[in-house]
């Protein structure tokens, strides 16, 4: 588990996405794709508050949210920890970017581009982005 707790969450401030929520799905996330793996411990509530100017309520919701959904399992002593469940199947992890290109494919047609155009625009980003 990486010690640079800011460096594990980025929280957009602006977003009409709830913080608790950018907290939820980027847990998921890292636990999909592996980057966060079964047994590894999580940062404190505590912690990730203070490293991100955080209400502590708003953590603890998210970190709540994630062991009701057996992403994150609470560990006497040890605070929170990635459940041994927790899935890395490639279907999770397309299944989790599902909503963000949905959000994408609502703005494509609002835009009236056309499926052509967004294609080639979003192989352009994913190899821009290697």
């Amino acid at each position: 588990m990486p010690t640079h707790t800011a460096s594990l969450f980025s929280i957009a401030t602006g977003s009409s996405e709830p913080i608790y929520r950018q907290l939820v799905e980027q847990v998921r996330r890292l636990s999909a794709s592996g980057q966060l793996r079964p047994g590894d411990e999580m940062p404190s509530v505590r912690e990730i508050a203070q490293a991100l100017a955080l209400n502590p309520m708003t953590v603890s919701k998210a970190y709540s949210l994630l062991e009701m959904e057996g992403v994150l399992a609470r560990r006497r002593g040890l605070g929170m920890v990635v459940a041994e469940s927790a899935s890395t199947q490639p279907a999770d992890r397309a299944g989790l970017l599902r909503p963000t290109l949905e959000r994408a494919a609502v703005e494509a047609r609002q835009l009236e581009l056309d499926p052509e155009t967004v294609l080639s625009l979003f192989a352009t980003i994913l190899k821009e982005t290697k």
